[in-house]
């Protein structure tokens, strides 16, 4: 069964480029461990919600954009190992210099319930 990373984050808008880039070099990485699919999505209509939304949730500015990325994995066991790969890989050490605000960034694992089509 499918395994899905996802994740919520703020970047700044004049960083755009520079978290594309950033996230190019490291997506390809868990390619190479075992992912069979990146996506990092722009925020492009991400409404303010009445109790909670996703800049809330992450704590964005108004001159940030929500970022709604996920990471598709064969099964959890090469999520697993391909994680501990990619946090034990040298090229990591770029990472440090995140063009986001890594602290206020959300993310978990999550097990699909419905996936269209079958």
């Amino acid at each position: 069964m499918p395994y899905i990373d996802g994740f919520v984050l703020a970047v700044p808008n004049a960083r755009r480029e520079a978290f594309t880039t950033h996230a190019t070099t490291f997506d390809t990485i868990l390619l190479e461990f075992g992912a069979t699919r990146v996506m990092e999505c722009w925020g492009d209509d991400v409404p303010d919600g009445k109790l909670t939304d996703f800049r809330r949730a992450v704590q964005a500015t108004a001159d940030e954009s929500v970022v709604f990325s996920w990471i598709e994995w064969p099964d959890k066991a090469t999520r697993d190992a391909g994680m501990a790969k990619f946090m034990k890989d040298p090229r990591l050490e770029g990472a440090s210099d995140m063009p986001f605000d890594g602290q206020r960034m959300i993310f978990g694992g999550f097990v699909p319930v419905v996936s269209l089509p079958g």
